[in-house]
């Protein structure tokens, strides 16, 4: 079974950056798209940054587009999310999660997660 663990977060000023990393075990490393989902109080949650190990697509939602940066090392089976410029609006919980492809992720959203890692909160004060 494939499990994910995510790592990173923390409580940042607004204008910080953060790197989460999320490995990942049990299958081969470029089996899955992965993508990194974010879930604020109150709020539904949300993906943010897909990556396709096996083809290096990678997608971002506006919102962080110019800020965050999704890579892979497949040597070290993990995905990391480099964010810088943080806002507040960006504190979360933040979780990775794998999926067959980034579409399902992006268009089934959340019902296209095979698996989820744990979360890692991330707080951005002002």
């Amino acid at each position: 079974e494939v499990q994910l663990q995510a790592s990173g977060g923390g409580l940042v000023q607004a204008g910080g950056s953060l790197r989460l990393s999320c490995t990942i075990s049990g299958s081969t490393f470029d089996d899955y798209a992965i993508g990194w989902f974010r879930q604020a109080p109150g709020k539904e949650r949300e993906g943010v940054s897909y990556i396709s190990p096996r083809d290096g697509s990678i997608v971002y939602v506006d919102s962080v587009k110019g800020r965050f940066t999704i890579s892979s090392d497949n040597a070290k089976n993990a995905v990391y999310l480099q964010m810088n410029n943080l806002e507040p609006e960006d504190t979360a919980v933040y979780y990775c999660a794998a999926a067959i492809t980034i579409a399902s992720m992006i268009l089934d959203k959340s019902d296209g997660v095979d698996y989820w890692g744990e979360g890692t909160l991330v707080t951005v004060s002002s």
